[in-house]
């Protein structure tokens, strides 16, 4: 028998949280297997999308992974959140979910996806939902919708561009990294090249860095630099700062020869010291190669850069070496004189 119903209990109706639906899509005049490779590389985005700052894949598996991004948003600011993804290499899917979720939303996530097309093309489809946070009021759901709408477009675009001149960009793009070994400890390799405030005193080739660092460990800065040829550069640039381990950068005002600049500074501890390497990647502009001399083609871009870069970044190293060893032999002395005057006392 059923027990009646308390009159003095209120019941009440829960409301699931409305999800809301952005979705986006492209046609691509490439092979789909190839754009979705490019949704499945995120760690190439900060080369090939402008508002990606840098990507790292903290965990990685065959149908699944996780992805830490940081993006640039506005003039000197960034965000950085965590990519839960499931991959589908069948389907040609990407479902992913945002950790903390964007902006005034409860969470946050989507779907990429890939369909093969006629004529060798495809289309790429990004599908974002999203719910409101708590105490946000719905009629927000619209100005989140239109910024992340237009975020989506960008994206497609950069995404198609580079999967329909991937040729192109394979010859465009030098990718190199130089070491040097360092006879001193990471923290202090790292905390000369952090220190970039210091470099106009410290490195002959930056004339003017004028930096902020409004949230630990992100910074922006504009600098003039000069080449060893005497070519005066303005760039601007944003670094995530990961001490004692690496910075990473990434030029979103670039030198003229130049349509992207990515790289990091990497301090990887060994028994003996430290090694420290410079790493650059640089997409080079085809329109900009008569700057370096009429005729110039891109095996000269290519040969240019690598002596270039390689100079100012292999000098910077130099200069940690000389800073990280000089304290390193200082710290020797003081312990080999600490225990100089431990042994007269006894």
């Amino acid at each position: 028998m059923t027990a009646p119903e308390d009159p003095l209990i209120e019941r009440t109706a829960v409301s699931k949280p409305e999800s809301h639906v952005v979705e986006r899509s492209i046609t691509v005049r490439a092979p789909a297997d190839a754009v979705y490779q490019l949704v499945v590389d995120v760690e190439r985005w900060p080369q090939l999308i402008r508002s990606v700052a840098h990507i790292e894949r903290t965990a990685h598996g065959a149908a699944s992974d996780e992805v830490r991004v940081w993006a640039v948003r506005g003039h000197d600011q960034a965000a950085s959140w965590t990519s839960y993804r499931d991959l589908d290499h069948e389907a040609r899917t990407v479902a992913f979910r945002n950790d903390p979720p964007a902006g005034p939303t409860a969470s946050s996530g989507g779907e990429w996806r890939v369909r093969e097309g006629a004529d060798g093309t495809s289309e790429l489809t990004v599908r974002h939902t999203f719910v409101l946070a708590d105490g946000v009021p719905a009629a927000a759901a619209a100005e989140v919708s239109a910024g992340v709408g237009q975020h989506a477009e960008a994206q497609l675009g950069e995404l198609a561009y580079a999967a329909e001149h991937r040729e192109e960009l394979a010859e465009l793009t030098i990718s190199f990294e130089d070491p040097l070994f360092i006879g001193g400890t990471a923290e202090d390799s790292y905390a000369l090249l952090y220190r970039a405030r210091e470099w106009p005193d410290r490195f002959p080739h930056v004339t003017r860095i004028d930096m902020t660092e409004d949230e630990r460990g992100i910074q922006f800065f504009d600098m003039d630099t000069l080449t060893p040829d005497g070519r005066a550069h303005t760039t601007r640039s944003v670094r995530v700062c990961m001490p004692h381990h690496k910075i990473v950068y990434k030029q979103i005002s670039l030198a003229p020869l130049l349509t992207a600049h990515t790289g990091h500074w990497l301090f990887t501890e060994t028994p003996e010291g430290v090694v420290a390497s410079a790493r650059h990647t640089a997409t080079i502009n085809p329109d900009a190669l008569d700057l370096l001399f009429p005729g110039a083609t891109v095996q000269d871009a290519r040969a240019y850069l690598r002596k270039a870069l390689s100079a100012n970044s292999v000098s910077n190293l130099r200069f940690a070496k000389e800073y990280a060893e000089e304290l390193a032999e200082r710290r020797a002395r003081e312990r080999a004189e600490s225990r100089a005057r431990e042994t007269a006392r006894a």
